[in-house]
Order: C-alpha cells, then structure tokens, then sequence
C-alpha cells in the first residue's frame, strides 16, 4: 500500500481502468466466478446467449425478463474504490477512469471523466425515435418496454455480444491510456477482447495491477497487488 501511494502522489497522470471486480464490493456479482452472472443457467440457455443482440431481436420478453432480474441493482451503492477514485481525480491525479462496467457506479460517487466501455443500465432510449429514458422508468415496466411517445421499443444503452463499442469511447479511453504517466488496473482478469488490448497503448512509467487472482499482464507490471482494490485505493487515497 505504501508502494501504491508513493506512485499515485509522483504523478499527476494516472488513468485508472477497472471490470466486474472493482463493484462486487457494492454487492453486484461479476460476471465469470464461481457464483458470477455466466454461472446461472435460465432454462436452457446460457447469461451469454440471452444477452447478445441475435437474441435480443429473436426473443425481447425472455430477455428483458433476464436483464430486470440479474443485470440491474438499484440499490448499490458507491464502495471505498468508487470513492477514492473520485477523491484522487479532485486531486488532480486520475485524468480518466475506464470501466467494463455497466452499473454507473463511478459516476454516482463523484467521478467525471468515465469512459463506460460497454455502456450503462442508468441509460435507456427508444429505438425508434430516440427519446431518453433512466433506470427508473426501465423498472417500472415489465415485458418489453415501449416509448410512451411513439410506441418503439425502449432499451438498455448497453453493448450485448456481437455488438461493436459505443463508438468513439474506445478509442478516447485509448488515448487516455496512451498518455498516462501511470496506469492502474484493478478488477479485471484481462481475458476479454477488445477491452484488454487497452494495455497495449500504454508506454508510461508505472503500471499496477490490483485483482485478487493473477493476469496475463503481471511480468509488465511495477507493482503487483492481490488484495482487494477498495483497500488498497482507499488506503493510497488517504495519503493524498
């Protein structure tokens, strides 16, 4: 932690990039563990299925009835990382955040500069005419929700499988990440693609990794840390 601290307060550059793991503090279960989203069978088919856009056409109800039950949590809450990052960024040391994840958690406790890589549940709009919808309205429907305007289909602004990026957000998050004097990657077991190949834009001086299980990035890393990323960022940020 003293090692932590003593990178984040030599720079004035760091770019922090998180996954699931960074909100299971919050209470919201990640997607590949042992009791993560993927592990939960929905009759016979896979989280994986059910959440990709091929399905999301063919069968709207069953989707949205998964997407209700295990992807939305509004009732967490901010934890100790969500927080400390926002404090390190009022600080004038975290220029960016990016995230793999879609619960808008780092925006809710403060942050600014969130680059949501895979979009947010906090955001829905109408696929027909494009009207803005929140959370809130999301929940407060059931079936498939339509556009109290025109009558279109409302849903998540979200990337499901086999659909590209929100355009333009990766390639800002890279440039984030291409300019960093450090970047810290906590959460995240670096498996999935192209998020991961966010790394590769990185040539500042300091990378850290903080994840309770190792990634293929660690023989790249100055400093290493498997503990859990609230700990350690808050006990960073309090030295700030």
């Amino acid at each position: 932690m003293k090692t932590l601290s003593e990178i984040i307060k030599s720079s004035e550059n760091i770019v922090f990039f998180g996954g699931a793991g960074v909100s299971t503090e919050s209470g919201i279960p990640d997607f590949r563990g042992a009791d993560g989203i993927y592990s939960k069978k929905y009759g016979r088919l896979s989280p994986e299925e059910i959440i990709s856009a091929s399905f999301f056409r063919a069968d709207p109800e069953t989707f949205y009835e998964f997407y209700r039950s295990h992807l939305i949590f509004p009732d967490a809450k901010p934890n100790a990382a969500h927080i400390a990052l926002a404090k390190l960024e009022e600080a004038g040391r975290v220029k960016a955040v990016i995230t793999q994840n879609i619960d808008g958690l780092h925006t809710s406790a403060g942050s600014r500069c969130v680059y949501e890589l895979h979009g947010t549940t906090l955001r829905n709009y109408c696929l027909h005419c494009g009207q803005k919808y929140d959370m809130n309205f999301m929940l407060s429907t059931t079936g498939v929700p339509h556009c109290p305007e025109c009558g279109g289909i409302v849903r998540p602004d979200v990337t499901l499988y086999e659909e590209s990026l929100p355009e333009g957000v990766f390639e800002a998050a890279a440039d984030a990440v291409s300019k960093a004097e450090v970047l810290i990657v906590g959460g995240t077991s670096l498996a999935v693609y192209p998020a991961a190949s966010l790394l590769y834009y990185f040539h500042g001086r300091e990378l850290v990794i903080i994840n309770y299980t190792e990634t293929p990035f660690e023989s790249r890393a100055t400093l290493v840390v498997h503990d859990s990323i609230g700990k350690a960022l808050s006990a960073a940020a309090a030295e700030i």
